[in-house]
């Protein structure tokens, strides 16, 4: 494990405000502070999937903010993409006495004996980004990735009557990621439903270089694919390398998921044509927040939906700053 202490200040945080239902909650009257010395009363563990993908730092980021802000100790566990080392990470947090814990499940099932050994002991419990169906968690923070979906869904539909374009869509998800799935399934339908035909859909394994594989042959081998759809930050990154590394700018559009500076690149060339952004600073704002209202014994509202935006090159603009 590894203790962080926040650096970065600025984050708007009356969403995060707008969403707490405080009650009882007089704050622990001392300056605390992230860095694990024993100075917060609070203690609140982040399990979080891997410390590779900028969606996750960033949420690693406002959970830094939020826990310097409020007084409390945050301790963030980088889990590697492994599923049992995020139940031995919430093990051990039981076992030292954690207050509250906030986790990015790889497994939305088999994390549930570990989050149940945690409200046994007492603690706070609270599911980020990944939707844990579950009677043990408080809270859930995070993006509704069905809504969503559709959202991209009925704007690939109008781009292409607008267009007067193919509707040949190829996916480039993550079968291994809940969330990706329910993103590829609404998108699906929805395109379905308006026409559109799903020529080949390939699992990019959630990392960049399998997405970009994938993409690579899904591309060579579909001729006919005009569109590709990615689930995801790696599949949208390796959507793009293999567009570039395959020479298809001219005839692939890319529509997907999570901002990347390569993406920004891509909207600024014109094949990628929109982009579904979470916020995952505010998603680690609210959840720290939350962390510490119900430890301290007040209520929160559940689910705490954070909003998307879909980013084209009109809008653009607004997000390059983050990138730089």
């Amino acid at each position: 494990m590894t203790h962080v202490r926040a650096a970065r200040t600025g984050m708007a945080v009356a969403l995060a405000g707008s969403m707490l239902a405080l009650a009882a909650c007089g704050g622990n009257g001392d300056d605390g502070g992230n860095d694990g010395d024993g100075d917060g009363d609070i203690k609140i563990g982040l399990v979080q999937i891997n410390q590779q993908a900028l969606f996750f730092n960033e949420m690693n980021a406002g959970a830094e903010e939020a826990a310097e802000d409020e007084g409390v100790d945050l301790t963030i566990f980088n889990a590697n993409d492994d599923a049992s080392t995020q139940n031995e990470a919430i093990a051990n947090m039981v076992t030292q006495g954690f207050d509250a814990l906030i986790v990015v499940a790889i497994d939305v099932e088999g994390i549930k004996p570990a989050l149940a050994e945690a409200k046994d002991a007492g603690m706070a419990v609270i599911a980020v980004d990944a939707i844990v169906d579950d009677p043990n968690v408080d809270v859930q923070v995070g993006v509704d990735n069905d809504e969503a979906g559709r959202q991209i869904g009925e704007y690939v539909n109008s781009w292409i009557e607008e267009n007067g374009a193919d509707s040949n869509i190829g996916v480039v998800g993550a079968l291994n990621s809940f969330i990706q799935n329910i993103r590829m399934d609404s998108f699906v339908e929805t395109v379905e439903a308006a026409g559109g035909v799903i020529t080949q859909t390939v699992d990019g394994e959630n990392r960049q270089e399998a997405a970009m594989a994938a993409a690579e042959n899904m591309v060579t081998a579909q001729d006919e694919t005009s569109i590709v759809y990615a689930t995801g930050e790696p599949a949208l990154l390796g959507t793009v390398a293999a567009v570039r590394s395959q020479n298809a700018a001219d005839r692939i559009r890319v529509f997907g998921w999570d901002l990347t500076a390569e993406a920004i690149s891509g909207i600024d060339e014109g094949f990628v044509e929109a982009v579904v952004q979470q916020d995952p600073r505010a998603e680690g704002v609210v959840a720290v927040q939350a962390a510490k209202t119900l430890v301290e014994g007040g209520a929160v509202e559940s689910p705490i939906d954070v909003p998307v935006a879909i980013v084209t090159s009109d809008n653009v603009d607004e997000f390059r700053s983050i990138f730089e």
